[in-house]
Order: structure tokens, then C-alpha cells, then sequence
């Protein structure tokens, strides 16, 4: 249940009370729901008037379990549930110059005896020095060393909601995440996993098929019938079922499947295997190979279509899939052929339009065929579709490509350019049907500050935490002292992270960085460099602002030595920000903007984009992007053409926002008395029954 309560509070922001008794003596639980606002507060949290109103009337005690509970959900969401020291005890005070330091500690070491004794006389390696890259100081200390955090105006405060009770919150989180049309994070599915073995009620629609394998587990376990309607829906649950990938990424390694498990598989996949849907084998042949293996379809003569899947996973019987049949049409130039195919798998026709139109030499026929498929086509499709074509008319610095786990790369553009009028006829039909599968709005409210987020066509690249927003979003930075923070603790050997900061001009070149090779230069500090972190290790970058001769700065995580992201026991990072009297502690949790755990394949991070406009404002582009770099010793130097050409990519390209929606949502009109608000936080005087829409529940807007 406490699982459930914190995954509540921190995908919703909203405190489940329900009808928990009432306090038999007055004002003990007023002063302990005092108490619990003044300690979120130091957090950057607090609790809207309804919450604190609740809270004031449940018993004290109540109030003060509870409040332990939300405290911790929080203080883990802001990143505040470790101890975040720094290497220069001062920092961002008395940081050395970097050569200064480097003399200092080979000095240090040569005038120690010891110490000396492990000086090679020929070669030296700086990094194996006495006293470098291991805290010198405790975090006690450094407290002693800090002032006070100064309260200011434009510090963060989040709202915590009052909600109704547990069950009735965890249903509503399942069903938006279960329903969602966008593929979830990865952290995502693993919630979707717990709220489905919680929840008993079924969501009215599935769409995304990673999420239905998810829920399809616990069917399996508890012996339901599974929602399948495809062999690769079957597919994907043994992978999970097996504790694997159902994303089917990467290969699973399939476990022992109990009698009534394989007998429940066989008889999913019997019923779904129809001549037509076995073309979807050859895709993942290998795994389904794997996989007859544990489920022995030979024992079950009773299921004979599913035996066919397996005959053809192992090329005994054929079954050309759609893709294989259309590249042999286009290959022989048929176009026309390809687009006949095509409109069998509507998604699939919308997905190729941009290659059918530059090969086809009648573009007319095709955006027929694509008009007749954005009436069936999902609402994801057709708005990932639309941001494509809104980019094929204006030169691009390059082609960026993003896989699942955010890993990126660029190459040349050398696409044919498309007519403007083909352009324009597709994206008018794209807009009137995704017009016509928008709800009806009654009276729209939007936040002007939500225009420029993008639109989540996809989560999972996101890892959840707290003001997180989809990549190619555009948002204002406040404060003078931009600061970055990295955290992570090692799982079993040593790992040494570097945070690191790459500045560029308004062209994307003329480089400068700060790292641990370049502590610092006229408005930006490092807080040095921590080669280990067996009890967990933090570090910081100072940027002044108003003083950056830059006006991109763009932070990046290196993995020098050690384990990956998704190795380590911990990993995270995050950015705050400050005013110039504000002194404070390294890390202030109530300063903190965004946070969120580092993930991926990739041996460097790039989570965030700063660009500073033609106005002097300062905004930051959601990246969350992974680099492949080298297996250790990363750092910025190494990967700084391929970031300024990624970022650039990013930056440059017309993103699909909530303004578009919003504009489309403008037009549809409406005479219904309810209210539609859009925006980061929902504002205290909605209402009753509004409907809202805030980053944490943006995918609900994507039609189906």
C-alpha cells in the first residue's frame, strides 16, 4: 500500500486521505498539518488549502504517519533523500584555478614521505594523486561551512493536492497509463505492473501494446483471460512474463513456463493466429524459436494454429510479411502497387507517406490513399506525422534519429525536398481529422507558459521526476545562478561520473567547457571531481548568467570508469535555480526545477539544452538524450562535435506543442457549460468538473 501511496503522490501530485476518522481532540491535528506544511516548505512543497483543511481535521497521530510518508515521497521526487556534499568544501566560493590545484596536490604529495613513495619517477598520473577525487571533509562540515538557504519569492513551490482515497487514486492513475496512446517510460510500465495487480477493473481501451503485455502479466498469473489480438501481443507477455523486454528490443531469455501458462499462451495464440496476422512472425523469428522451446506446442493438438506460428518461425511454412511484399514493390518501382498494399495497414501507409511521395510520380493517388488512412489511423500516427511534414520544408542542419532508450545520432539530410502544395494538402487533411477526434473543450483555459511544451508523442525516452517535460520542449528559466547537480552511488565497483558543461556560440561553435579538466571560467565553477562513490558522491556547475559570453550552455554526464547509468545503484541529475543574494547550501531542495533519474545505453547524457534568445531571456530545450561513447574514460572534449550537432538538430526543429492542440481545440467551439484547463498547475479557482491537463497527465489530450 505504501508502494501504491507514493507512486500517487508522485506521478499526481495529490496526498489519498479518503475517510480517514477524525481527530477526537480539537487542534492536535490542526497543529501537526502545520507542521508537516512548514517541513514540506523546506522542500519546496505545500499543501493546497483543501489538503491542509483535511489534514486539520484527522487525528493527530494520523497526520503525523502520514506526513512521514508524503515527506519521503517528495524529498526522493526533488532529489533531497541523499546527502549531497562537494569536493571543495566552499564551493561556489574558493574554487581553485585548475592548474593551481594540480600543483597544490602534486606538492602535497611530494612533500608527504609516504605519499612520495608512490610517485613513479617517470610517468604520473594526476588522477592517482593523495587526496584527489575522495571527499576531504564530511557533509558536516559542510554544513558548518554554508549560510543559511535566504527564502525568496521565486523559489519553487509545488501544490499537493487533497485526493479521495487510495483505491480510488491508484484506479485513476492505472487507467490514464493504461489508456495511454503514447509508449510509457520504462518506469512507467513497472507502476503500470503494480497499479494493474492492485486494480480489478478493466480500462476501456488499451491502445499501446506494451502496455496491454504489462497488464497481460498479471491476467496470466491470476489465471484471466488475456486482451490479445495479434501473435506479437503473445509474444511480448512470455517476454514479460519471463522478466524480459516487451518493448522486444533486446532478446529475452525465456524461463520454465508452468503447464497452465503454456496451456493459457497456446490457446491466446491459436485464437489470434489467422493466416494473415502469421506475417508478422518472420519480424521476430528468433525469439518465437526460443520460445516454442518452453511452451512444447507439439503436447497441444488441440491448438493447431498456434502450432503454424512456430512452423513458420522456423521457415517451414511461408509467410511473406506486409513490409517484405511492399519494399519489393518499391524496389520494382511500383509504387502504385506499394500504396494498394499499404492501405491495408493504414499507420504503416502514414508512416511511409514521405517516401511514397518522393518516389511515386503520382502524388495525387498517394495522398488519396493517405486521406482514406487518417480516417483510421491512430490519433499518435497522425500528429507525429503532422510535426514531420511541418519540418520537409526548411533545410535542416542534419537527420537526428532517437531509439527507444533515447540513444541519438545524426547524419546529412538528402532527402528530396517536397512540394509546398503536396505539403499543405497533407497537412490539412491531417488537421481536420485530428480536429474532428479532439474532445469538445466548453470553455478552454490554457496557461500561456504550456504553449511551447511539446507534445508527448512518445514517454520513453522521460524518465519520471519531478518538472519533467516531453523532448523539443521550450521552456523560461528563472533566477541569475543556474546550477546543475549529478548524484549517483556505485552498485559493486568503482564509478566515477563526471559532470561536465560545453559552451557554444549562437552558430555552434567556438567551444568552451568546464569540467574536471577546466574548473572554471568567468561565470561558471565546478565543484570537482569525485572518482568514486561507494556511499554515493555529488556534483555541481555554477553559470552566472547575466556574465555567460555563451549563449548555449549544454550539460552532460560522462561515465569516465565504471558502471552505467542503469547499473548503478543510483543515478540522477537535475538543475536548480537562484537569485544572486541567495547563498545557501550546495544542493536546496526548495531551489531545485527538475530532477530525474539517468538512464540508458548511452555512456553520456545530455538531458537539457540552455539558449539564451534574441531578447536575453534565458530558456531550456528538453533533450534527453544518450550518446554511445566509449566504454570509460568520457569526457567532454571527446564528444563535443556530435553534441553541438545533436542539440543543434533538436533545437532547430519545429517541435508539435500544446499551442497547436490548443489552437485546434479553439476552433472546434462549444456551447457545453464545463471547462478545459491546460497548464502546468491547475489553478485553486476551477470550476467544479473541470477537466485538466497538466505535464503529468498530457498524453490524456492525444486522441485515439
Amino acid at each position: 500500500m505504501d508502494n501504491l501511496e507514493g507512486l500517487v503522490i508522485a506521478r499526481r501530485l495529490r496526498v489519498p486521505i479518503g475517510d480517514a476518522p477524525t481527530g477526537s481532540h480539537p487542534g492536535w491535528g490542526e497543529v501537526a498539518a502545520r507542521q508537516l506544511d512548514a517541513a514540506l516548505l523546506s522542500v519546496g512543497f505545500t499543501c493546497s488549502p483543501a489538503l491542509l483543511d483535511r489534514l486539520g481535521k484527522l487525528r493527530g497521530e494520523t497526520v503525523v504517519d502520514l506526513g512521514v510518508r508524503v515527506l519521503a515521497a517528495v524529498r526522493h521526487l526533488v532529489g533531497d533523500h541523499v546527502r549531497h556534499n562537494a569536493y571543495f568544501i566552499d564551493f561556489p566560493r574558493n574554487v581553485p584555478d585548475t592548474m593551481e590545484f594540480w600543483v597544490g596536490l602534486l606538492r602535497e604529495a611530494l612533500l608527504d614521505p609516504v605519499a612520495a613513495a608512490h610517485v613513479p619517477p617517470t610517468t604520473l598520473n594526476l588522477l592517482a594523486l593523495p587526496g584527489y577525487g575522495r571527499y576531504q571533509h564530511t557533509y558536516a562540515d559542510l554544513l558548518a561551512a554554508h549560510a543559511e538557504l535566504i527564502p525568496l519569492a521565486g523559489d519553487r513551490v509545488t501544490v499537493l493536492e487533497l485526493g479521495a482515497d487510495l483505491e480510488s487514486e491508484a484506479r485513476a492513475l492505472y487507467f490514464s497509463l493504461a489508456g495511454s496512446e503514447a509508449p510509457l517510460a520504462a518506469e512507467d510500465l513497472e507502476a503500470l505492473h503494480t497499479l494493474a495487480a492492485f486494480c480489478a477493473d478493466e480500462p476501456e481501451r488499451v491502445p499501446v501494446r506494451e502496455n496491454r503485455a504489462v497488464i497481460n502479466q498479471v491476467r496470466l498469473a491470476a489465471g484471466r483471460p488475456l486482451l490479445v489480438d495479434t501473435v506479437t501481443d503473445v509474444l511480448r507477455l512470455a517476454c514479460g512474463a519471463s522478466g524480459g523486454d516487451v518493448t522486444l528490443t533486446a532478446p529475452t531469455r525465456f524461463r520454465s513456463f508452468r503447464r497452465p501458462e503454456r496451456r493459457a499462451l497456446l490457446q491466446a495464440l491459436d485464437r489470434v493466429a489467422a493466416p494473415a496476422k502469421l506475417a508478422d512472425v518472420p519480424r521476430h523469428r528468433e525469439q518465437w524459436k526460443r520460445l516454442g522451446e518452453r511452451l512444447h506446442p507439439h503436447e497441444y493438438p488441440q491448438f493447431p494454429r498456434a502450432a503454424q506460428v512456430f512452423e513458420v518461425a522456423r521457415g517451414v511454412r511461408r509467410a511473406p510479411s506486409l513490409d517484405s511484399r511492399v519494399e519489393a514493390a518499391l524496389s520494382a518501382g511500383r509504387t502504385g502497387d506499394a500504396v494498394e498494399l499499404l492501405e491495408r495497414a493504414p499507420g504503416a501507409l502514414l508512416r511511409r507517406l514521405d517516401h511514397l511521395l518522393r518516389t511515386g510520380t503520382d502524388p495525387g493517388g498517394v495522398l488519396d490513399a493517405a486521406e482514406r488512412a487518417a480516417a483510421t489511423a491512430s490519433g499518435r500516427v497522425l500528429l507525429s506525422l503532422r510535426e514531420h511534414l511541418q519540418n520537409r520544408l526548411a533545410l535542416a542542419p542534419g537527420r537526428v534519429f532517437v531509439n527507444r532508450r533515447g540513444r541519438a545520432w545524426t547524419t546529412a539530410d538528402t532527402r528530396t525536398r517536397l512540394e509546398e502544395d503536396v505539403v499543405a494538402r497533407a497537412t490539412a487533411v491531417l488537421d481536420e481529422e485530428i480536429t474532428r477526434r479532439l474532445p469538445d473543450p466548453g470553455a478552454l483555459v490554457v496557461d500561456p507558459e504550456v504553449l511551447d511544451v511539446a507534445l508527448p508523442l512518445s514517454g520513453k525516452p522521460v524518465a519520471p521526476g519531478l518538472g519533467m517535460l516531453p523532448r523539443g520542449s521550450l521552456s523560461r528559466v528563472d533566477g541569475e545562478l543556474l546550477r546543475f547537480f549529478v548524484h549517483w552511488r556505485q552498485a559493486a565497483r568503482r564509478t566515477d561520473y563526471d559532470l561536465s558543461a560545453l559552451m557554444l556560440d549562437a552558430s555552434y561553435g567556438d567551444a568552451e567547457h568546464v569540467s574536471w579538466t577546466n574548473y572554471g571560467n568567468d561565470f561558471a565553477e565546478y565543484s570537482g571531481d569525485l572518482t568514486e562513490a561507494a556511499g554515493g558522491a555529488s556534483e555541481f556547475i555554477d553559470i552566472r548568467l547575466a556574465r555567460a559570453t555563451r549563449p548555449i550552455i549544454i550539460p552532460q554526464v560522462h561515465i569516465y570508469a565504471g558502471e552505467a547509468f542503469d547499473e548503478a545503484a543510483e543515478a540522477f541529475f537535475g538543475y536548480m535555480t537562484r537569485e544572486a543574494e541567495q547563498e545557501g547550501m550546495p544542493f536546496e531542495p526548495r531551489t531545485v526545477r527538475m530532477k530525474s533519474d539517468l538512464r540508458g545505453a548511452g555512456r553520456v547524457a545530455l538531458p537539457l539544452a540552455f539558449l539564451r534568445g534574441d531578447d536575453g531571456a534565458w530558456r531550456v530545450k528538453w533533450l534527453h538524450l544518450y550518446l554511445k561513447g566509449h566504454p570509460g574514460f568520457n569526457q567532454v572534449e571527446g564528444s563535443r562535435v556530435t553534441s553541438s550537432l545533436l542539440v543543434r538538430s533538436i533545437v532547430e526543429r519545429d517541435q508539435l506543442r500544446v499551442g497547436y492542440l490548443a489552437g485546434l481545440l479553439r476552433s472546434k467551439g462549444s456551447a457545453s457549460g464545463h471547462t478545459t484547463y491546460i497548464g502546468f498547475q491547475a489553478p485553486a479557482d476551477l470550476p467544479e468538473g473541470a477537466r485538466v491537463y497538466t505535464p503529468a497527465t498530457l498524453h490524456e489530450l492525444i486522441p485515439a
